[in-house]
């Protein structure tokens, strides 16, 4: 006759085997789910991030301004915005077809005028809608380009030196840039 003792002892271990393969199986489907899940995030992370507009590859050399720069000066928080209005001029015998218009920064703002209409605003990319500039400045022809800066767009912290810029970009990608600059005072 066997010993009950011996035939529970071997009844307890197989039923520890087979709880450990149990936890095993467990353990390692967790992982493999824990791991699809974090591969399926990635991918999905990358395929709703948005894709950077690509920065202009070259210079529109047919533009030209009479002033490119502009240096507010010290200006206060206290009052409010600030704007200044560059002219640029197509000094090409082509066409110009300007398709995007926009900014290094949100706290600055750009319109496109011409002597019948304004378009804008137009602003920091990634930060909103900007709608397509779609302006087309013939051969001789000029447009008034309004920078507006709002020295309160930052809050305290953009108490300092400010260098913001402005880019027009044709249909090829090149660009004809504005700079702003001032020293924000509280």
């Amino acid at each position: 006759m066997e010993n009950p003792r011996v035939s529970y002892s071997l009844v307890i271990g197989e039923y520890f085997v087979l709880l450990d393969t149990i936890i095993m199986k467990k353990t390692l489907i967790i992982g493999l789910v824990v791991v699809v899940g974090i591969v399926g995030l990635m991918l999905w992370g990358q395929s709703v991030q948005t894709k950077a507009e690509p920065q202009p590859s070259g210079e529109i050399r047919s533009l030209s301004a009479p002033e490119t720069a502009y240096n507010f000066g010290a200006i206060s928080m206290r009052d409010g915005t600030v704007e200044h209005i560059f002219i640029v001029t197509n000094s090409s015998e082509k066409d110009i077809e300007i398709k995007r218009v926009f900014t290094s920064c949100m706290c600055t703002a750009a319109y496109i005028e011409s002597a019948n209409e304004e378009k804008g605003p137009f602003g920091m990319e990634g930060m909103g809608y900007i709608p397509p500039a779609d302006e087309t400045i013939k051969a001789g022809e000029s447009r008034a380009v309004r920078v507006v800066f709002d020295p309160n767009a930052h809050g305290p912290a953009g108490v300092g030196a400010i260098d913001r810029l402005v880019y027009l970009t044709d249909v090829s990608g090149n660009a004809f840039q504005f700079e702003i600059t001032a020293v924000v005072t509280p």
